[in-house]
Parts: C-alpha cells; sequence; structure tokens
C-alpha cells in the first residue's frame, strides 16, 4: 500500500521528518506532495520551486519515498494515485480536531482514506510558521528541521543572520 503525504511543507520540520520516516517504514512508498493554491501565491516564504528542492534533499535518503506537486483538491490527485491513502501527521489533540473533519470530507467527496500518525513528542511544539518566525529574526532552527530547511532558511534570512552573528562576536 502506497501514501500520499500532502501539505505545504514551508519548510519541512523535524516533525514531519519524523512522521516521514516512520511512514516509510510502514508504507511501500511513500509521495510527499506540495500542495499549491494559486489563490495563495506569495502567502509563503519559499517558493513551490524552492520547497521541492528542499523535499527532495531532505528525503534523498530514503529509498522509497518520492517529491510532487499539486493544484487543486487532493481528493483529485488521489483519484490518480489507486490504492493509496492520505498521511497526516499529528501534534496535538487541536490538530485531530482539524484532521477528522478534513478526513471526513475527503472520504466524502473523493472515497479517499486518511491514516494519522502522531509526530514523537519532541517535535509535538514545532510548526512550519513558528520555525518561519523563529528563523526571521536569525534565531537557531537547526535541531527542528532538516539540514535542507536550516540552509535555505540560513539562504532567505542572511542578512539578519550575520547582523545576529556580529552582535554576539562584540558581546563576547
Amino acid at each position: 500500500m502506497n501514501a500520499v503525504f500532502p501539505g505545504s511543507f514551508d519548510p519541512i520540520t523535524s516533525g514531519h521528518m519524523d512522521v516521514l520516516t516512520r511512514a516509510a517504514k510502514i508504507f511501500d512508498h511513500v509521495t510527499v506532495t506540495v500542495m499549491h493554491n494559486a489563490r495563495k501565491q506569495g502567502r509563503h516564504l519559499f517558493t513551490l520551486d524552492e520547497r521541492l528542492e528542499i523535499l527532495r534533499e531532505a528525503t534523498a535518503h530514503f529509498g522509497n519515498v518520492s517529491v510532487d506537486t499539486f493544484g487543486g483538491l487532493l481528493v483529485d490527485y488521489m483519484a490518480r494515485q489507486p490504492g493509496s491513502v492520505i498521511l497526516r501527521g499529528l501534534r496535538a489533540v487541536s490538530d485531530y480536531e482539524y484532521e477528522l473533519q478534513i478526513a471526513h470530507l475527503n472520504r466524502q467527496i473523493g472515497d479517499a482514506e486518511t491514516v494519522f500518525i502522531m509526530a514523537a513528542t519532541r517535535w509535538s511544539f514545532v510548526s512550519s510558521s513558528m520555525i518561519r518566525e523563529i528563523a526571521s529574526y536569525g534565531g537557531d532552527v537547526s535541531e527542528m528541521v532538516p539540514r535542507a530547511s536550516a540552509g535555505a532558511l540560513r539562504r532567505k534570512h542572511e542578512d539578519v543572520y550575520a547582523e545576529r552573528e556580529a552582535q554576539n562576536a562584540g558581546t563576547h
């Protein structure tokens, strides 16, 4: 059985990687799919191409994981993936309430099943939006994201990181 792990992955976090690592052991193949919405263009830190590049680098060591992209309804994408289930990661009860609604809708409108994997407790507080916020101030996120994301965040905010490092060097 195959799984589709959809998301915006802006950027992929260690929580995402935890879920993906465990899913890769359970499923024959996992497709990490960057869902994009033309109406949300400009709301992401990374462009679609940048997110795909980060994901390809972060998942290169998996033998049964691929990266794809799709714009539109997830159930339409799933219709092209016969025998696949939707994979979603959960961090907390609040995630479950939202994801349960979406899972019911996906089953209702597209007959798509959803499988949930709980992220490890150590990643339960990590979200892409929090990572983007910390990085925008030059904070160290290297323990909370894969190396590919950390490098991309550093490049995206290189002036902030350089300024922070200069300030820290001046205080020591």
